[in-house]
């Protein structure tokens, strides 16, 4: 997981989400788990995706990877019991707030990124395990600039019933931005990825209190009525 380390942020223009301003009332720092869809050793994927991490943790946020590498493909003979499917929804339920980061790679996201979002559940138990967190979207690009991949990811995110931010990354020719050491040059690109972020905790924040009474929905209401009808009905019947 990268540290802090943000030399190209000014501290004046920075100060961090307020969470007076914003009626926060967990005392935690907000949860923020990173997904990324590229295992080559040099992945501007995850490179800024970790440049996202040191944001959000600078930020003032708990800040988790999820590494693919192992993950097996969707209905390929295996289940939910994968350790590393495991790992990954474990990492879901525990957090507030999400991050994606994906290459366009045929004018898609990639296939490595679809499968990370396939083998998260609509529902697991009772328990919707995105329903109500904070989305931030990110691609890279090896040509011109590009949004298929974030906009794909914003479908998605909306069917994962998540609350996807207005703002967005996306980063075309990527392999001139980062430096040998595989940190991000200072660009209006790289601020761009600041106000992701900024704005991903801002929302975060704002939200996670509030997220069960924003996502109630009168036809679950009436659906969760009808099934304890049925139940009381059952249990008078016998």
């Amino acid at each position: 997981m990268p540290d802090h380390d943000t030399p190209h942020i000014d501290d004046d223009l920075l100060p961090g989400p307020d969470p007076v301003r914003l009626g926060a009332a967990s005392g935690h720092a907000p949860r923020i788990l990173i997904l990324y869809g590229s295992l080559r050793d040099r992945s501007f994927s995850r490179l800024s995706a970790e440049e996202a991490g040191r944001i959000l943790t600078r930020l003032g946020a708990e800040v988790r990877f999820f590494h693919p590498s192992g993950l097996p493909l969707v209905d390929d003979g295996t289940d939910a019991s994968h350790p590393k499917v495991r790992e990954l929804r474990d990492l879901v339920a525990w957090c507030e707030g999400m991050v994606w980061s994906s290459p366009e790679r045929h004018g898609a996201m990639t296939g490595l990124m679809k499968t990370q979002v396939d083998w998260i559940p609509l529902s697991e138990g009772a328990v919707r395990p995105t329903q109500g967190k904070v989305l931030a979207v990110m691609q890279v690009s090896g040509g011109s600039q590009s949004f298929n991949a974030v906009n794909q990811m914003r479908v998605l995110g909306r069917w994962m019933r998540m609350l996807t931010i207005p703002n967005q990354s996306s980063i075309p020719k990527a392999f001139q931005e980062f430096d040998e050491a595989g940190r991000m040059r200072p660009s209006p690109l790289y601020d761009r990825i600041v106000d992701v972020m900024e704005e991903l905790m801002k929302f975060t924040l704002l939200t996670r209190d509030r997220s069960g009474y924003l996502v109630d929905r009168y036809s679950e209401r009436k659906e969760t009525a009808a099934a304890l009808m049925d139940r009381v009905n059952l249990s008078q019947a016998t």
